[in-house]
């Protein structure tokens, strides 16, 4: 599972279009699936995106050629046989009810941003680190306002929600429910807004390389 999902992002989700189809075709492991959906939830306008996805998914299965089952009695029994899955379609997403996070990833760790189990990991950066999923590492983070992340690139790919609050890099801004998709191609410096911390969920499949140099690296890190 963790090298076809390693695979798979590297090969194809390097835009946020790019993860929307992953999304429609079913193919995300648990945690990348769960910030689509959060995402959609604070962004419902990319609803029509994933709609016009599913409709083209739809045209394209109907070009395909019917091909005969060699045991179709065998095959109806093991779709009845398999269990429903526990994931509301993205139209019938519940409202926050005043929630930090949006209903899929409140479900999904268990409470709100005020109950956060932070640690520090720096100074004004803090995380709570859920660890390996489904060959994911999964965390979330919360940056004090005007932090500088330090400057660094992607061994692999990274998938970054913004939950509250916002940043910038070199690729532009990103704000309340806006997805950041970094790769290897990507060496940035994110730098919180001022006025108020910045929330998000992360998800990669591959560690952070450190890049810049040693003196801004020390400043970046001292904060």
């Amino acid at each position: 599972m963790m090298e076809s999902w390693i695979r798979m992002v590297r090969e194809h989700i390097d835009t946020l279009d790019s993860l929307l189809a992953r999304y429609v075709a079913g193919t995300l492991p648990t945690p990348a699936r769960v910030l689509v959906e959060a995402h959609l939830e604070l962004k419902p306008k990319n609803l029509i995106k994933v709609r016009n996805l599913e409709a083209m998914a739809g045209l394209e299965l109907m070009d395909i050629d019917p091909v005969a089952l060699s045991d179709r009695d065998a095959m109806l029994a093991s779709v009845l046989a398999s269990p429903v899955p526990e994931v509301a379609p993205v139209s019938e997403f519940a409202s926050q009810d005043g929630r930090v996070f949006p209903k899929a990833l409140y479900d999904f760790v268990g409470f709100d941003a005020g109950d956060v189990p932070w640690r520090t990991k720096m100074p004004g950066f803090k995380e709570y680190d859920l660890g390996d999923i489904e060959g994911c590492h999964v965390n979330l983070f919360w940056l004090k306002p005007g932090r500088t992340v330090p400057a660094h690139t992607h061994e692999g790919s990274e998938l970054s929600l913004v939950l509250d609050g916002a940043f910038s890099d070199s690729r532009g801004h990103y704000g309340r429910g806006d997805i950041s998709v970094a790769d290897d191609s990507v060496d940035h410096r994110p730098s919180v807004d001022l006025g108020r911390p910045c929330i998000g969920f992360a998800v990669m499949d591959a560690p952070l390389k450190l890049t810049g140099s040693f003196r801004q690296l020390i400043g970046d890190i001292i904060g």
